[in-house]
């Protein structure tokens, strides 16, 4: 435990005395903010056209217009911004040769992934901060469903720890942080898009398909419904990739 902390602090301070969390951030807040004015103003002007037609009013529901919608965008936003958080965890170690170091301390390799997770995953959370402020507005100028606004953030960090994982583990396999960004987006972008084949095969390969698929577990999740099968997929898709990224640096340990 006391080796992960370490880990995790020298990695905490990597990213926030570099310009890497900082442009994550900004860029994440920037666009996100965007989508959400976007809808928020959208949501407003239907209202007031709305006041003359009752049941165009009794229709709008701020949380489907706006509150879900937003969770969705973020979740699309988060895929492009993910593997820029976890490019560098053991590419720049792999870089600047501190991993055959790294290995030779008395560290068991689990407390390495955990500590390199941990300071990926805090400055994810950081980066979710700010929206928060979407949601103030919202209960200060509105009446959303508080449900589908949990739900959704639990979906939300449930879907990044999941990119996270795959992400550490492609930076094991390369010392170029573009390399493993990219390769990280395009994995990424294959298992949220891998259920468009579902409707060219068969039934048993076309459900195994969109079970694997990472964006149709979210849809419950940004509907304000927590689904047990849904947490489970990416707990299940997080220690999977954390079982692969041990499996790659136990093989490091061997080639050294």
């Amino acid at each position: 435990m006391v080796n992960t902390y370490a880990i995790l602090k020298k990695e905490l301070r990597s990213y926030f005395t570099s310009p890497i969390a900082y442009m994550v951030i900004t860029v994440f807040s920037v666009i996100s903010g965007y989508f959400f004015y976007s809808l928020f103003a959208l949501f407003g002007v239907m209202s007031v056209q709305s006041m003359n037609n009752p049941q165009m009013q009794s229709a709008l529901n701020i949380t489907e217009e706006v509150v879900g919608p937003t969770f969705s965008t973020m979740s699309i936003i988060i895929l492009f911004m993910t593997p820029f958080l976890t490019m560098r965890l053991f590419s720049e170690e792999k870089k600047s040769g501190t991993i055959e170091m790294l290995m030779t301390f008395p560290i068991k390799d689990i407390e390495i992934v955990m500590g390199k997770f941990g300071a990926c995953f805090l400055t994810f959370l950081a980066m979710l901060i700010p929206t928060l402020l979407y949601q103030v507005i919202l209960f200060a100028l509105g009446k959303p469903e508080l449900g589908p606004v949990i739900s959704g953030y639990i979906g939300i960090i449930l879907m990044g720890a999941s990119f996270m994982s795959l992400g550490i583990l492609i930076s094991t396999m390369t010392e170029n942080q573009i390399i493993a960004a990219v390769v990280t987006f395009g994995v990424l972008l294959l298992f949220w898009i891998i259920q468009w084949g579902a409707s060219f095969t068969g039934p048993l390969f076309a459900k195994i398909l969109i079970q694997l698929s990472i964006i149709e577990h979210y849809q419950e999740f940004a509907r304000g419904v927590i689904d047990t099968k849904d947490a489970v997929f990416y707990i299940l898709f997080s220690f999977f990739f954390f079982f692969l990224t041990m499996r790659s640096l136990e093989s490091k340990k061997w080639r050294s």
